[in-house]
């Protein structure tokens, strides 16, 4: 687990001093008094180490951001924290939407405990992509998942049901759970001839979802290139979306992709694309599972 740098009195005795040494410790700069009983070490997280003196611990997007999951845009404008009850300070404090969290005795709250808490903060597709990217990151099922958030209610239990691991980036996440709301038959990640893996798709439509950074070098950019016009070789619509249509233009995105489907172009109407349809299908498919009509996408 990722190291914050700050620990409570009790893990400092844990890990071998005694209070004498906490002490010389902390006059020799080798450790920092954040408030009774917490202390750090000069290089620890600055953030966190601010939750610490403000009588809290990091949690929410904070904690999350610090655990390296994807974190959606416009949540660093204030400090997310939680404290206990008995505790004051000058930040407002995060809390989950169900009760209240025990004391903590890390500086930096787990990802299930975070992700509780997140849930009052974040808007319902906003937490569902992260949801995705811890699933993605760390393989960790629906059930695992489930397991770990069990007791924070039915608001996070109804958002689980919409969660998908096999989803790449937090842009493809959103994109999905947009076009799911308004009707559509999002096929995640199929399996293309000559393509590879897609982010998404609607019958012949291919979607791709592009994140802030997401051609870091000029061969990731002529690969996707070589990609797309591959696609569009074989018979299928490819459509690529950037960090910035999804994040701040998804009504223009929106109205582009109804365009395309209001003339049935994504529809696998004739015998070659209804092929390439069934190819997609067949080559996606784990475990022997029956296609769905959704798949199908005709």
């Amino acid at each position: 687990m990722k190291d914050a740098g700050i620990y409570p009195r009790a893990q400092l005795l844990a890990m071998g001093y005694d209070d004498h040494s906490i002490r010389k410790a902390v006059r020799a700069g080798s450790l920092i008094r954040l408030r009774i009983g917490w202390f750090a070490t000069p290089n620890a997280d600055e953030t966190a180490m601010a939750a610490v003196r403000d009588g809290g611990v990091l949690t929410c997007v904070d904690a999350l951001a610090f655990h390296e999951l994807w974190i959606p845009p416009g949540h660093k404008d204030r400090l997310h924290m939680r404290r206990s009850r008995s505790m004051r300070g000058k930040n407002r404090a995060c809390r989950p939407l169900q009760g209240y969290l025990t004391t903590a005795d890390r500086a930096v709250d787990s990802i299930a405990v975070a992700l509780s808490c997140a849930a009052r903060c974040l808007s319902a597709e906003e937490w569902i992509a992260v949801c995705d990217s811890y699933m993605n990151a760390t393989g960790k099922s629906l059930g695992d998942l489930a397991q770990e958030l069990d007791g924070a209610g039915p608001t996070v239990t109804d958002r689980l049901g919409r969660t998908e691991r096999l989803s790449q980036s937090g842009t493809e996440s959103i994109a999905r759970l947009r076009l799911r709301a308004v009707g559509y038959n999002v096929v995640v990640q199929p399996q293309v001839d000559g393509v590879g893996r897609v982010d998404l798709r609607i019958g012949v439509l291919l979607i791709e979802c592009d994140s802030m950074l997401y051609h870091a070098s000029k061969e990731d950019y002529e690969r996707d290139h070589h990609r797309d016009r591959r696609a569009m070789v074989a018979g299928w619509l490819k459509l690529r979306l950037t960090y910035d249509d999804i994040i701040y233009d998804w009504e223009g995105v929106l109205a582009d992709i109804r365009e395309i489907t209001r003339a049935e172009r994504h529809r696998a109407r004739s015998v070659r694309k209804r092929a390439l349809v069934e190819r997609s299908v067949r080559q996606s498919l784990t475990g022997g599972s029956v296609p769905s009509n959704e798949d199908w996408g005709c």
